[in-house]
């Protein structure tokens, strides 16, 4: 199989936090031999979904990953952000038929949380998007050996 190349956006709204997540997601694919070919950094999570959209249409990109930190604030704004960026980052995936990886932590989460989990969730990010590339690659190399028989 060739080497996989990824695509990283990142949100800038809550850096501190976001920036050890990029780290752990460059050194991540890395350790897999994907290759990096954009990172981006946008606003905040909220802003994802049109940046995403224009990398799967422009780039020749395998895999999305998307890294964000939501926290809790005194509202339910966090619940908001989360649940509509997931729900339209979910759709372009099915419409673009490709993965795009959810590494995004929250609603409802502490900064403390948040802390806690800027290793554990860019890894595993990135560990979905290299295993759906792979899956979708197998599908299309077996409906290509099922066809020629």
């Amino acid at each position: 199989m060739r080497k996989i190349t990824i695509a990283i956006v990142v949100a800038e709204f809550n850096k501190d936090i976001t920036d050890k997540m990029l780290f752990t997601a460059k050194h991540r694919a890395k350790n897999l031999k994907m290759q990096v070919k954009n990172i981006l950094h946008v606003p905040g999570t909220f802003d994802m979904p049109l940046i995403v959209e224009k990398l799967l249409k422009t780039q020749d990109i395998d895999a999305i990953i998307t890294l964000g930190a939501v926290i809790k604030g005194e509202t339910g704004h966090d619940v908001l952000i989360a649940n509509n960026t997931a729900r339209l980052l979910a759709d372009l995936s099915l419409k673009y038929q490709k993965p795009i990886a959810l590494g995004i932590t929250g609603p409802d989460m502490t900064v403390k949380q948040a802390k806690n989990r800027v290793t554990t969730v860019p890894k595993r990010a990135v560990d979905a998007a290299y295993k759906m590339v792979t899956t979708l690659s197998q599908l299309e190399d077996n409906k290509d050996t099922n066809s020629q028989k």
